[in-house]
């Protein structure tokens, strides 16, 4: 499922929707890049284990509010976000283009 990532008011990117546990487990492994972001729920911590690119990562809250906002290189893991609903993932450098933060209010489907 696709829809449109919505940070602070502004229709930023594409947004791909992990709609299933077996699209959440896949995520982008085996992709060689992104255009847009992933939104992975539920979800409270992500890998980066045999990724083909550097991501960043935001932590959302069930109301849309971004909790953390990270860089996460190749072959690392986050840590545990236990307020989160979900993750948006996306290539590294996305989130400052788009002007997603700590903060931010999203609007997911």
């Amino acid at each position: 499922m696709s829809a449109a990532l919505v940070v602070d008011g502004v229709r930023c990117a594409p947004l791909e929707v992990a709609g299933d546990s077996a699209a959440r487990r896949r995520g982008l492994l085996g992709r060689d890049g992104l255009e847009g972001a992933l939104w992975l729920a539920p979800a409270k911590q992500v890998h980066s284990f045999r990724m083909r690119f550097d991501l960043d990562i935001a932590f959302v809250d069930p109301t849309g509010l971004v909790l953390h906002v990270q860089a996460l290189p190749r072959n690392r893991i986050t840590r545990i976000v236990w307020r989160a609903r979900g993750v948006i993932e996306a290539e590294h450098g996305s989130f400052l283009a788009w002007g997603l933060q700590t903060g931010s209010r999203v609007q997911l489907p």
